[in-house]
């Protein structure tokens, strides 16, 4: 029998030239350095929201000059300094942070349903003397964001604390790019999702219940 190399440290990966990416034969060079880069989208992610969580919950606020702890951040990561952009990551991160901050929101936060329905807010707050529930989310890639998401943590947050949406405010924000896109919902919008999370967390349970339909009466 033939003898392979062992690679079992491997199984289970994909490398970015393999053969499930087959697509980069045919990229140019501009293309291939740009597609290169881009595969550290997630983990640049994934390491600027921790520095986010690190920050909100020790109250430590940003300013324009902490360039420094994002670079800090993202090598610690290993992520090449060719994968992003300092200035345009910390400009997002910092309204964030001081805004989680200025609200004494709680950071990383899972909202729970169901095993088949739950979520995890980037920074939330339920104001019982002012009456608003904030919800913030932090994106740190480029494609397009819908409000839709943290409609679902509103709706959330309601089933699982059992909170009617109609008997206070609720104000959703997203930052992005530098931008804060900010949403007033009403309370009709959250209800409405309630009610389908319920309804499809019902449908679910009618379908694991349901037996294997079987051939021929069998």
């Amino acid at each position: 029998m033939f003898q392979w190399n062992d690679h079992k440290n491997l199984e289970g990966m994909h490398a970015f030239l393999g053969g499930s990416k087959y697509q980069w034969l045919n990229w140019d060079d501009e293309t291939f350095e740009q597609r290169f880069f881009s595969q550290y989208s997630t983990q640049i992610g994934t390491a600027i929201h921790e520095l986010a969580h690190d920050c909100i919950v020790s109250g430590t606020r940003l300013g324009k000059f902490d360039l420094h702890l994002i670079d800090i951040t993202l090598f610690h990561a290993n992520i090449p300094n060719q994968a992003y952009d300092s200035k345009a990551i910390l400009y997002n991160l910092l309204p964030f942070v001081n805004d989680a901050i200025g609200y004494r929101m709680s950071s990383e936060v899972v909202l729970y349903y169901n095993y088949y329905c739950f979520g995890t807010a980037d920074a939330i707050t339920f104001n019982e003397k002012h009456n608003i529930l904030r919800i913030h989310d932090l994106k740190t890639g480029t494609s397009q964001t819908h409000m839709e998401q943290l409609l679902i943590y509103a709706a959330l947050f309601c089933l699982e604390y059992h909170k009617n949406p109609e008997k206070f405010n609720t104000e959703l924000r997203i930052y992005q790019n530098a931008e804060i896109a900010t949403y007033v919902p009403e309370p009709g919008e959250i209800k409405s999702i309630m009610d389908l999370i319920v309804n499809r967390g019902d449908y679910i349970s009618e379908l694991l219940r349901k037996e294997p339909s079987r051939a021929n009466g069998k």
